[in-house]
């Protein structure tokens, strides 16, 4: 897979994802990361890559020329990919929308500065907003981050184990099951029976049930938009009966 971030602090970027899964990923070849910084396009001694508003008000907006020519420049290296623009405007950042960008083969991502980016190169150059949430940040490099670290797990060959991706939670859903590991007890408080038993079916049927607990308890909007099969409903009715005091 092959990445492209137009961005001013390309290695802001980089740095960040050259570590873990990702950065191992990159170094055997499964994703590729390449930056486009608009402050190599800028024509004055002062490199300059921002420009007032129109209108006037606090603050600055991208450079419109300089913009506009790395997106083109990512274009012609990444044809095939989509431009994406990081935006508190764009839409919500999910899992299902974290899994359709993974299966494209290439993504450029544009990262705004300052007060963000002219609404014309909006119009002309981008296909699509992302936003991480209802929140700002000063650049959208953080939020490129994000979004190359969520689709990069999902690239076959990326995790360890194939099916780690598929047991993180928003994967079918729900949030995600709690996790032990050893020791089997910390300041009295033990790993839970069954997943020591080595009985696999217990097992799976005890990580579906708190999954289903977890996002009842944590994140019960998420339940109201899940159609439960008659086996999670009622193991979600025996987490209930179990947490009540």
């Amino acid at each position: 897979m092959k990445w492209g971030v137009i961005t001013l602090f390309p290695t802001m970027v980089a740095d960040a994802l050259a570590h873990g899964v990702i950065g191992r990923a990159m170094q055997n070849g499964l994703v590729e990361l390449t930056t486009f910084n608009p402050r190599e396009h800028a024509t004055d001694a002062h490199q300059t890559v921002d420009d007032r508003p129109y209108g006037g008000g606090p603050g600055m907006l991208m450079k419109v020329e300089t913009l506009r020519v790395s997106i083109a420049k990512a274009k012609e290296a990444l044809p095939k990919a989509p431009v994406m623009y990081l935006s508190p405007q764009g839409e919500p950042l999910t899992q299902a929308l974290v899994h359709e960008l993974a299966e494209l083969p290439e993504v450029i991502l544009v990262c705004g500065r300052y007060e963000g980016i002219d609404e014309r190169v909006i119009e002309l150059d981008i296909d699509r907003e992302i936003s991480l949430g209802d929140f700002v940040l000063s650049g959208g490099e953080p939020a490129a981050i994000a979004v190359f670290d969520a689709m990069g797990r999902l690239v076959p060959g990326v995790l360890g184990h194939a099916s780690s991706a598929a047991g993180d939670s928003f994967s079918d859903g729900l949030l995600d099951c709690p996790h032990y590991t050893r020791p089997e007890e910390i300041a009295g408080l033990r790993v839970p029976d069954v997943l020591l038993s080595g009985h696999h079916g217990d097992i799976a049927k005890w990580r579906r049930k708190q999954a289903l607990g977890q996002t009842w308890l944590r994140r019960p909007e998420i339940l109201e938009k899940q159609e439960l099969s008659d086996e999670d409903q009622l193991l979600l009715d025996e987490f209930i009966r179990e947490s009540k005091p």
